[in-house]
């Protein structure tokens, strides 16, 4: 099992890229008075048919060939049912995937949050084909990056140049902590 919530977004969204979504959206939405964290991942890629969708928490079902067991997604739903949340995909053929899961707060089973501004600049980074929208809301207070909308600030300039790459990590950092106060999830 992944030890933190945002290696499994990583995981999700790296099958995301795969799907060739050329538009991948995660939120991730920490309601304290619910006690409740809620996670999205939708993408706009090739999606799954009827039996893909129907065996995806299969661990031993996966469409890659480099392997014949597929653990994210299952092991994904485990890690939120086991805090008494929820877990669901939907997907369509040619429609995109969209995974939610959701945990119960302060669950002692439920793993930490992790370095999801890691995660989020690492999928940026690692795929500057696909354009990402991440929304981060800790109760009333939120903040986004959409790359589209950074691509067309920068005119052309690539997110992987290092000065933007940088100026994209620390975004990423002081938007975090204005929204949630450094609270360690």
């Amino acid at each position: 099992m992944m030890t933190e919530i945002s290696l499994n977004i990583l995981d999700v969204a790296e099958n995301s890229t795969r799907a060739q979504a050329s538009l991948v959206e995660i939120s991730v939405e920490i309601d304290t008075k619910a006690n409740r964290l809620y996670v999205m991942i939708k993408d706009d890629g090739c999606g799954m048919d009827e039996e893909q969708l129907a065996r995806v928490e299969d661990p031993f079902f996966t469409t890659r060939k480099t392997r014949k067991v597929g653990l994210g997604i299952p092991f994904f739903k485990l890690a939120a049912l086991s805090t008494g949340g929820d877990f669901s995909i939907t997907s369509k053929a040619g429609g995109g995937t969209e995974v939610r899961a959701v945990f119960v707060l302060n669950h002692i089973d439920r793993m930490p949050l992790g370095d999801i501004n890691s995660t989020v600049y690492t999928l940026i980074r690692c795929h500057a084909e696909t354009d990402f929208r991440y929304l981060y809301r800790y109760d009333d207070r939120e903040f986004v990056l959409d790359t589209r909308e950074m691509k067309e600030i920068l005119g052309g300039i690539p997110l992987d140049t290092p000065e933007v790459s940088q100026y994209m990590k620390e975004y990423l950092d002081e938007n975090k902590l204005e929204v949630d106060g450094g609270a360690i999830l």
